[in-house]
Order: structure tokens, then C-alpha cells, then sequence
């Protein structure tokens, strides 16, 4: 889908067709809408394909009035009715001399939030402004993510504290590969920001440059939670893996237990069931007593010394 969109009054508004200065976003595109990017627009074939790619790494490009920036979006996507799961697209910015283009094989939060006025202040004529405000909602939207898989990561702490299943362990490991995701991004993002701090890309003013640096903060202020969650995950996931060996040891222990306190009565049940001759008291009631007092006395002892209390 191809929308166009305009600020009007310093809201930004859907418009039926393309207009000087405005933003055009694009989203999982057709085949037919691939050509008409390149042949209408005049865009750059191998920057639309880059922009589609969902392996495509964070980076800049310039080729003739052409600006290609690849950036990683986070994306949060309800797995089940109590899993949420987090990953990473790439989100391309074409900036050309009359337009702004935005493709990406997603919808997205920051596509959605910058369409319906959730960022305030946004001027689609002033494209390099507009490029600044989109790639900090994009370092915003990771960091509620961020904030997000915490809640996401204390609730399964709580519910593996009270019943180990492999359930809230799987959930866990999803949580800590969603991190890995966000800081190889989130790393890669910030070297592409680098690039566009140093002026050689794209003209900034003053202004652009004090807001490209706020979003440089940012996204370093995202690698540094992303790194402290993946190891409190990490160390987390190690310690009910303990936990939950430990427990496994404490059930074996006690299925051992009860393995030698039953076989006292077999073994003694079993020499008087045999034919032999010159056995003490051969009665039933004797051979009844003489099974119960060891075993009631082996269970004593070892209930009594068990480490496993």
C-alpha cells in the first residue's frame, strides 16, 4: 500500500496524491507498486529492493539526489493470548529532492504513531527534520519495548517460582533471543547515526543536529538496558535451571528412599514364600512383624538424616 501524507496546520493529514514536500510511506508493496516507485517516482530500483529485504543490515547510501538510510524498527507481535513476541525489521528512508519516502514489508508502531499526529511537531516539507523525529520515535518505541520485556520477564519470574514448567522457561529464552535481537540492531543503528552526525550525508542544520544527537543519547541509553535485561534473563534463566535440577535430585532421593524401604518386606515375604525347611517361626503374623519393625525403623533413620528436609 502507497499512502501520501501532508502537515496542514501542523497536523499531519492523509492526502489522495502525491504533493511537494510530503511524506510518502510505503508498506508491503505490490509488484506493481515496486515499478511504480521506480518508474513514477524515479526511485532508485536496488534502494526500493534493499528497503524490502528483510535481511538488510542498518546502513547509508547515496547514489546521484538519492539518500537511502536503513534502519531496524522493533516490532511486537501477540504470539498467544499471554506471549508477546519481539524482533527487528528494516524500515528504508528515501530522501529525494521533492519527497520522503518510508518502505517497509511491516506496519509498524512508528509508521502508525508519525500517520496519526502522535509525534507532535512534524513538518513533512522540512525533510531533514522529518527524517530526525522519525528515527527518535524509532529509538522511543524501542525503549518501551525494552521496558516492556522487563514487566514481561518479572511476571515469568513469578510464575516460575511457583510451578516449574517449561512453558514460562521457553518464554524466558524467547525474551532473551528478543533481546540479542534489539542489540545487534540497536548497535547497528548506532553506527548509522554516527555517519549522519558527521554532515557528510545529509546537510544539518543546528537545530537537525541537536536532534540527531538527543537520538544518538537514546539509542545508547537502549543498548545499555538491552545489555543489563539480557543478563539479568541470562542469569535468571541459569538459576531456575538450578532451581529445577535441584528439585529433580530432591524427587529421585525420595524415589530411592521409597525403592529401599519397599524391598525390606519383599526380600523377607520372599524367603518365606519359598519351600524351605528350618525356617524361625513359620507363621504368617512373624514374617508380618519381622517386615514391618525394619522397614518402619529404615524409614525413621533415613527420614530422620535426609539432607533433602
Amino acid at each position: 500500500m502507497i499512502h501520501f501524507y501532508q502537515t496542514q496546520g501542523n497536523c499531519v493529514r492523509e492526502i489522495s496524491a502525491p504533493a511537494q514536500g510530503c511524506w510518502i510511506s510505503v508498506i508491503d508493496p505490490t509488484a506493481q507498486e515496486i515499478q511504480q516507485l521506480i518508474e513514477t517516482y524515479g526511485l532508485d530500483s536496488g534502494f526500493v529492493r534493499s528497503s524490502l529485504d528483510e535481511e538488510e543490515s542498518s546502513r547509508i547510501e547515496r547514489e546521484d539526489d538519492q539518500t537511502l538510510i536503513i534502519v531496524d524498527t522493533a516490532v511486537s507481535e501477540l504470539q498467544t493470548e499471554e506471549t508477546i513476541l519481539f524482533f527487528t525489521v528494516p524500515l528504508g528512508i528515501i530522501i529525494t529532492d521533492d519527497h520522503v519516502f518510508t518502505i517497509s514489508l511491516r506496519d509498524n508502531r512508528v509508521l502508525r504513531d508519525m500517520a496519526e499526529g502522535v509525534v507532535k511537531g512534524i513538518q513533512t516539507r522540512m525533510k531533514t527534520r522529518f527524517v530526525m523525529q522519525l528515527l527518535l520515535r524509532i529509538t522511543a518505541i524501542y525503549l518501551q519495548d525494552l521496558k516492556q520485556i522487563d514487566k514481561t520477564s518479572y511476571v515469568m519470574e513469578q510464575k516460575l517460582s511457583g510451578a516449574m514448567k517449561n512453558k514460562e522457561l521457553i518464554q524466558m529464552l524467547e525474551l532473551e533471543k528478543s533481546l540479542v535481537y534489539f542489540s545487534t540492531s540497536l548497535k547497528a543503528n548506532e553506527v548509522t547515526i554516527e555517519k549522519l552526525l558527521r554532515g557528510r550525508t545529509i546537510k544539518l542544520y543546528d537545530e537537525d543536529q541537536d536532534l540527531l544527537e538527543d537520538v544518538l543519547i537514546e539509542v545508547r541509553q537502549a543498548i545499555e538496558m538491552s545489555n543489563i535485561y539480557s543478563g539479568i534473563l541470562s542469569s535468571m534463566v541459569e538459576a531456575f535451571g538450578s532451581v529445577i535440577s535441584n528439585n529433580l535430585n530432591m524427587v529421585m532421593w525420595r524415589l530411592t528412599v521409597i525403592t529401599i524401604i519397599m524391598s525390606i518386606p519383599t526380600m523377607i515375604f520372599s524367603f518365606y514364600g519359598m519351600n524351605t525347611d528350618g525356617l524361625p517361626v513359620p507363621h504368617t503374623w512373624f514374617a508380618l512383624l519381622v517386615s514391618v519393625v525394619p522397614t518402619l525403623a529404615a524409614a525413621f533413620i533415613m527420614l530422620k538424616n535426609s539432607k533433602y528436609k
